[in-house]
């Protein structure tokens, strides 16, 4: 069933100071993060709101979630069970999505598998701590970022705001077509194209293809993609930017084999073009 972010407000608000963040792979209090410790003041939320929906069957932290965001800017909207996410995307525009791996009748790798067949919605998994398998997956399937569970409320306003600036706005401005080789990216329109054939990239991919294309075949750091492309600082442990970059070759290789993301050893990747194939020229027999 769909769940609202006014359901159970008062007493999540009680709650706040009280208990602390968890979700569904445990009900443990010990390993959650207070969420009194994160009430901070804040600035005053801009006019248009970024709409979320928050797909997770822990409804005590859907409750929280949506009070602790509603502050920060965001208006919520949740579900307790895929289906209902499902429903609820179909019929209410959302600017991003937050995804639970651990769902009922659907889980949240079916879930994005569906919304991916026709959507490019941004979508942020929720993943258990630890299960590095859920979140390789995840960001091969079409995911734009993962938090293993549990999380600080601070770090998912900050994962989901690194998320929505990759969203082309101003900074496409007019100019927002980028042809390089065979590759034409509209920063408008979210996509990437070979010879008119859909790329299909996420947020993430599309981010870092734009970095490597104006980087004109000079070496990104993996530091600058991952501030610029994701949104935070590269960490050892972290793998997400070499998925992504997995998953962009994967899709570059599709329609051409002009265009490859080479890795830099010890530094970062850039794009190398290939010459266009001529044509042979048949000489006249005699």
């Amino acid at each position: 069933m769909a769940y609202g972010p006014g359901h159970g407000h008062t007493q999540a608000a009680k709650k706040c100071k009280e208990i602390c963040v968890f979700g569904p792979q445990t009900r443990s209090s010990t390993w959650g993060v207070y969420l009194k410790d994160a009430m901070v003041t804040r600035d005053p939320a801009p006019e248009a709101k970024p709409t979320l929906l928050i797909v997770d069957d822990d409804q005590e932290l859907c409750a929280m979630l949506a009070e602790y965001l509603a502050p920060e800017g965001f208006l919520c909207i949740t579900a307790a069970t895929g289906p209902a996410g499902l429903e609820l995307l179909a019929r209410t525009p959302v600017d991003l999505l937050v995804l639970d791996v651990m769902l009922p009748e659907l889980s949240g790798f079916e879930v994005l598998r569906r919304v991916r067949a026709s959507s490019r919605v941004p979508v942020i998994m929720l993943t258990a701590r630890g299960e590095e398998v859920d979140r390789v997956v995840g960001l091969e399937m079409g995911a734009d970022d993962y938090l293993a569970k549990p999380f600080s409320p601070r770090e998912l306003v900050a994962r989901i705001r690194a998320v929505l600036r990759r969203v082309p706005g101003e900074s496409a401005g007019a100019a927002g077509i980028i042809l390089w080789g065979p590759l034409r990216i509209d920063l408008r329109a979210r996509c990437a194209d070979v010879a008119g054939n859909d790329l299909e990239l996420t947020s993430a991919e599309l981010r870092i293809l734009e970095l490597l294309v104006r980087a004109d075949t000079r070496t990104v750091t993996r530091d600058e993609l991952m501030t610029q492309a994701l949104g935070r600082r590269l960490l050892p442990t972290d793998r997400s930017l070499d998925t992504h970059v997995s998953n962009l070759r994967r899709k570059l290789m599709r329609f051409t084999d002009r265009v490859n993301v080479q890795s830099i050893r010890g530094s970062g990747y850039a794009l190398t073009l290939a010459a266009a194939r001529a044509v042979a020229a048949t000489a006249p027999q005699g």
